[in-house]
């Protein structure tokens, strides 16, 4: 997990910053839902920091920002049939329709390309954007003007008055070998690492010497409705003048899903562009509007990806890395190997049950055959994920080829490695004082999404660290203290340092949700801290909370449970921290080198009558389900609950409601009906 992390962050780096992007876009994207899979299956490894809750990646300095009105989701992915039939079960029950209810869907191809938001104000084209995190993306407006195939003015009558067209550029197979072969002194990987280097050239008349294409497939901000459903919009921006995809259907059942798949996977070849999948969308926009999002994906859509590729190699050595948890993550460093389109050199080796051939629960993986260093071993990305082996080569395998002797002591500091039963993991026992993981900490304080100190980064805080100036992140604040030995430190001087401690000082003033994301608590992610604190405000409500919650059975617990995206297991690693002695004190000393921790900002609601109130469902809704009224219930404002307390404001309850109706009338909480909720819910 560490590794597929590690990969992640050097992808983002390489495409953002570098402008040499090593991997195409749905092989990010599928690295990201291999480590949520495994985060999923392995919780007590996740990283506080982890990248698979992001979409994206942070928008690169070297163009100007701009921000999304309409936010650009990613994409779930399946793999399977069964992950598909499981798709269309879920959106059923959470509109609870019925198995013979009619419910369409449209089947496009998932184009292997760069996504782009094109703006149109009156039919003229004024701003393109990229992707980037899904909320900021990149002005390259000239560069866009350069492809061909995308209008510069919207044809036809009744054009809408803004209009923001979302899309994929591509470059085709031709242009791509004619590129190649045309002697600009760099040769690409693949089709879509040549359209991501020309769409961000700096130079626009760069990107039009590289022939772009792009294929409409959505919108963000609309002043009008295109049409009633996904299929009949596209066709709309078939007539504005949109070049889409021809070989988008719409399918009324999992069996036409899963045809148009197959139909679309053996054609692949004979494309002429490079597709990674199937994408499949509700076909209703009045249900995509009811299904509505979760944190990076829509409910209504789902990116159904094409098989494995597979390629042989030489595992020349197993390396140990040791995270910021303390976790010994195995590394399989390979003989370099192309496997789908991409230079493959590591892989995945999970951990020491994974090499001896075993599953977690002790069952034989790959005929049980464990891996050693020096064997043959078959990798596998499937879906264009991170890389496995699934298969050794036992014939290829000297005789005398020892058995690989996973370590019980850290690498990174000598302590002991234990590994507790139950446990799939061996973790250092050496905490604090294992550099790896004290370094990792800091470096995780002072991340983007965290603290964000100007000019303390990580190679900064290894420096520091190491020459002893700070150990914890309260250090961090006492800097000022070794002003004279930075002075003296090659590369700083007066000014480098003044804007350094400057930096520093500005960061006693700090958000709610990143301190609470800066803490690096297991499980605790951006999206989870920024939950917390639009829960608790406050950092003293927070702390108390944490501390009222140490008891499963009390009213904190149950509070802090039923936040949206807080499950046991993370409120479990919460409440466990601030009880930890050496950890909480660790806190303390932190927050009392701050000056201000400010609260969460509120959810934007426009005149919500419930905005800010605590609502609690019970009993059976006949109109909505329970799901989507909590979804509904906390886009306008308000704390959806699973109890009832003397802090719940408002009880909505259906037929069979029992003890919560009865607390709510002993408490004097208001109740109401379904009838009376859907008139709040429906405006």
């Amino acid at each position: 997990m560490v590794r597929l992390a590690a990969e992640i962050e050097q992808a983002n780096a390489d495409y953002h910053g570098a402008d040499a992007p090593t991997m195409d876009d749905a092989a990010y994207d599928a690295l990201k839902r291999e480590l949520a899979g495994m985060e999923a299956e392995f919780p007590h490894l996740a990283a506080a920091d982890s990248p698979s809750g992001k979409v994206g990646a942070a928008p690169s300095d070297a163009f100007r920002k701009v921000a999304h009105s309409v936010r650009m989701m990613s994409l779930e992915n399946a793999f399977s049939a069964q992950d598909v039939a499981d798709f269309v079960a879920r959106i059923r029950s959470f509109l609870n329709l019925a198995a013979d209810a009619p419910l369409a869907f449209t089947a496009e191809p998932k184009i292997d390309g760069l996504s782009l938001s094109i703006r149109y104000e009156h039919g003229r084209l004024v701003q393109a954007a990229t992707r980037g995190d899904g909320t900021t993306g990149e002005d390259v407006t000239a560069n866009a003007l350069t492809i061909r195939d995308l209008p510069h003015e919207l044809k036809g009558p009744d054009i809408p008055g803004v209009l923001e067209v979302r899309g994929e550029v591509y470059m085709t197979h031709a242009d791509f070998a004619a590129l190649n072969a045309g002697g600009e002194g760099r040769v690409f990987a693949n089709p879509r690492n040549a359209a991501g280097g020309a769409l961000r050239q700096l130079d626009p008349a760069v990107t039009a010497r590289r022939p772009l294409h792009f294929f409409a497939y959505g919108w963000g901000a609309l002043s009008e409705p295109l049409g009633p459903t996904q299929s009949g919009a596209v066709e709309r921006l078939a007539a504005l003048g949109f070049t889409t995809n021809p070989l988008t259907r719409v399918c009324h059942a999992v069996d036409d899903l899963l045809a148009a798949w197959a139909d679309i996977e053996q054609r692949r070849a004979t494309l002429g562009y490079d597709i990674d999948g199937v994408v499949y969308k509700v076909d209703d926009l009045a249900l995509q509007a009811r299904l509505g999002y979760r944190s990076t994906t829509p409910r209504w859509a789902l990116a159904h990806k094409f098989p494995a590729q597979t390629a042989w190699t030489r595992l020349d050595r197993i390396e140990i890395q040791v995270g910021r948890t303390g976790a010994l993550s195995p590394v399989a460093r390979l003989a370099p190997v192309t496997v789908g389109g991409v230079v493959v050199s590591n892989a995945t080796l999970h951990n020491e049950d994974y090499i001896a051939g075993r599953a977690a629960d002790g069952t034989p993986i790959r005929g049980g055959a464990d891996i050693r260093e020096g064997d043959w071993v078959r990798v596998f990305r499937a879906g264009d994920v991170i890389p496995k082996i699934d298969a050794v080569d036992l014939d290829q395998r000297p005789a005398e080829a020892p058995a690989y002797a996973f370590p019980h002591r850290c690498p990174a500091c000598g302590s002991d490695a234990v590994r507790e039963a139950g446990d799939a993991v061996r973790r250092c026992t050496g905490g604090i004082a294992c550099p790896a993981q004290a370094i990792e900490k800091l470096r995780h304080f002072v991340s983007r999404a965290a603290f964000d100190i100007e000019g303390l980064g990580s190679r900064q805080v290894e420096a520091f660290y190491s020459a002893g100036w700070i150990a914890e992140p309260a250090d961090i604040f006492a800097l000022s203290r070794h002003r004279e030995a930075l002075l003296a430190t090659p590369g700083y001087g007066e000014k480098s340092v003044t804007s350094l401690l400057a930096g520093i000082e500005e960061r006693r003033v700090i958000a709610l949700d990143r301190l609470i994301f800066a803490l690096g608590i297991r499980h605790v992610g951006e999206q989870a801290a920024r939950l917390l604190a639009r829960r608790y405000q406050h950092w003293s409500s927070f702390i108390a909370a944490m501390d009222a919650a140490r008891g499963e059975t009390s009213d904190a617990w149950r509070d802090l449970t039923a936040i949206e995206g807080v499950g046991a297991v993370l409120a479990r690693s919460l409440v466990m921290s601030f009880a930890q002695e050496t950890e909480r004190a660790a806190i303390d000393r932190l927050v009392a080198e701050l000056t201000e921790i400010v609260p969460a900002a509120a959810p934007k609601t426009e005149d919500s009558p419930i905005a800010g109130l605590t609502l609690v469902f019970t009993g059976t809704l006949e109109r909505m389900t329970r799901a989507e009224a909590k979804v509904r219930a906390e886009a306008m404002g308000a704390k959806v609950a699973g109890s009832v307390s003397a802090r719940t404001d408002l009880l909505v309850a259906g037929p069979g409601a029992g003890s919560k109706a009865k607390k709510a009338a002993e408490l004097g909480v208001r109740v109401i009906d379904e009838d009376e909720w859907l008139k709040i819910a429906q405006g």
